[in-house]
Order: structure tokens, then C-alpha cells, then sequence
């Protein structure tokens, strides 16, 4: 079982000690987003769980802790742009908190285990093409030697971002505005040793150096674990993306981050109401309406551990 940590929330940023709470507990309940009072009891002991993938644009408050999660292989999905608080409200300063924490963070793990994401890219007056390269090669100078990849995707519109975007008077890039920025992007981080992959894009960039990627990753699994892994290619993700099958423990609308790109939905401090650390689950605890089942953990090592020589 691969363990997503968290597509629908950042968990790392504002939920660290309470994803640790149910790393000592062995389970953690998760709700079905279409349905409510459906709910899974997922047991992420390590022996049932093959490797954590996080995702962050903060891991700083999680830091501290890492040791507890020895038993786990798994790896950081990094998101580092060089938007500023007008897109971007809450995180800290990129230059003076993030990088450095990236810096550490790969410093502790090995680049292996370290994935820079540069997205979604969106255009307006100030984030311009130009804007983007310059951000883009500064950080890629900064983050030499503390990832192999990097991943870029633009920007996509959901349901309820249509007043961010129209306040920002943003929109993604055009096709001639995504070769320039596939191109100059991987020309950029082949020189900091990195490749540049896709994230869930349509348009096929390979032409510009840009392959398409996979966030859950099987072949950076695979090389984390020494062996080979099955499984199939996530159904619940949209068809461009890559990434192979793994149980999401998130929530919709938990994240107070405020990206104003951010599709998970606006933070509901209702949602959270009588929730802590010490709850089995992350937003509304579980009631008597609520149907809970186990949720069945397969292992997808395949073979024999192997060494990459």
C-alpha cells in the first residue's frame, strides 16, 4: 500500500503532529469526499504500508519529529514557486525559510527522496514568462545537489477558483508561452543536475526536454525500497495523470493555507469543529450516521529486493 500525504490537504504544514498522533495509533479513518458517511479504517503500520508519499510547500513543522517515522520508507513532494503573498498568503519567506528548510531537509533524506515542484505556473501582468525562468533558475541554483527532479505543471481551472483568478487576472500560459517555459525550465535544471517532468499535462512537451511524470512515482518507489512493486495506475485521478494507486488519507477543505490556485477547496474552520491532534480522523469526528469499514492493505513489493549497482 502506497499512503498519500495529502493531495487534498497539507498535512505536513498544519497537521504534522496530528499525522504523527496516527502513526503511533496504527490507523487512521478516512472520509470518502462523495459520499460523506462513508468511511475507511485504513491501518498504516509499517508493515502494511510500502512507502509514504507527502506533499508540502512547508515541511518545517514536521521536521522535528522524522525520527517516528523511521520505520517507513517514503519522500517529500516539495512545492518551492516564486509567487509572493499575492498568490502564495501564508507561506513563509522563500528565500530565508524555505530554501534552507529545503536545503536541510534533502541534507537529512538524500535527493532520492527529495521532489522540487515548480506549479501551477499561471500568467498575469507581474508572473509573467520572464518572471517565471528568473524565480525558476534561482531556485534551481539553490536546490543543486538536493533533488534529481523537478516537476512543473500549469495552471488548471476548478470549481470555485473562477474569483481568485479573475482578482489576480490570471490564466495559463499559452501554447507558445509553455514550449518557451518547457524548454528554458529543463535547459535550466539539467544545469543544476535535475530532470523536469509533467504533472497531469495534456500537451506533450518531450519535443522541450519535459517527459511526463508520476507524483507516486513507481520507479522512485521502487529504487527507495530496493525491489520492485506492482499496481495500477491510479483510476481515481484525472486520465492525464501518471501516478500508480495509493490510498488518500486527507481532507477536502482542511488546508488554511490559502493558495489562491489551490482546487482542494476553501479552508471550512466549521468543518474542524471539537477536532485535535488526538482525532482518529482530519475535519468532522465520526458520528452515529457514519458507516465505518476496513479498508484492506495489500502490499506491492514484488520479487526479491534488489541492488542497484
Amino acid at each position: 500500500m502506497i499512503l498519500s500525504v495529502s493531495r487534498r490537504t497539507d498535512i505536513p504544514w498544519f497537521y504534522s503532529q496530528w499525522f504523527y498522533e496516527r502513526v503511533r495509533d496504527g490507523y487512521v479513518l478516512v472520509r470518502n469526499p462523495f459520499n460523506a458517511h462513508q468511511v475507511s479504517r485504513v491501518v498504516i503500520r509499517p508493515d502494511a504500508v510500502d512507502c509514504v508519499v507527502f506533499w508540502t510547500k512547508n515541511p518545517i513543522p514536521m521536521m522535528d519529529g522524522l525520527e517516528a517515522l523511521e520505520p517507513y520508507p517514503y519522500y517529500f513532494q516539495f512545492t518551492l514557486t516564486g509567487y509572493g503573498r499575492d498568490v502564495e498568503p501564508r507561506l513563509p519567506d522563500k528565500r530565508k525559510v524555505l530554501i534552507p528548510a529545503f536545503q536541510k531537509l534533502a541534507g537529512k533524506l538524500g535527493p532520492e527522496r527529495m521532489v522540487w515542484r515548480y506549479d501551477p505556473i499561471l500568467i498575469n501582468g507581474r508572473y509573467t514568462v520572464s518572471y517565471h525562468l528568473k524565480a525558476f533558475g534561482e531556485i534551481a541554483r539553490a536546490l543543486e545537489g538536493c533533488t534529481d527532479q523537478v516537476v512543473i505543471s500549469f495552471l488548471d481551472f476548478y470549481r470555485g477558483m473562477e474569483k481568485s483568478m479573475r482578482e489576480l487576472k490570471a490564466a495559463p500560459p499559452g501554447k507558445a508561452e509553455m514550449e518557451e517555459l518547457a524548454g528554458e525550465m529543463s535547459r535550466i535544471a539539467a544545469g543544476a543536475g535535475m530532470e523536469t517532468v509533467s504533472c497531469a499535462e495534456g500537451f506533450d512537451l518531450s519535443a522541450y526536454g519535459v517527459h511526463k511524470g508520476a507524483c507516486i512515482d513507481r520507479e522512485r518507489i521502487s529504487r527507495i525500497l530496493g525491489c520492485e512493486i506492482s499496481g495500477k495506475k491510479d483510476g481515481g485521478q484525472r486520465p492525464e495523470c501518471g501516478c500508480m494507486e495509493s490510498i488518500e488519507i486527507g481532507s477536502y477543505q482542511t488546508c488554511p493555507g490559502g493558495c489562491r490556485y489551490c482546487y482542494a477547496g476553501p479552508f471550512r474552520k466549521e468543518g474542524m469543529r471539537g477536532w485535535s491532534d488526538k482525532s482518529p480522523i482530519l475535519g468532522r469526528e465520526i458520528g452515529v450516521e457514519d458507516v465505518v469499514r476496513e479498508r484492506k492493505a495489500v502490499s506491492l513489493k514484488q520479487g526479491q529486493m534488489r541492488l542497484d549497482l
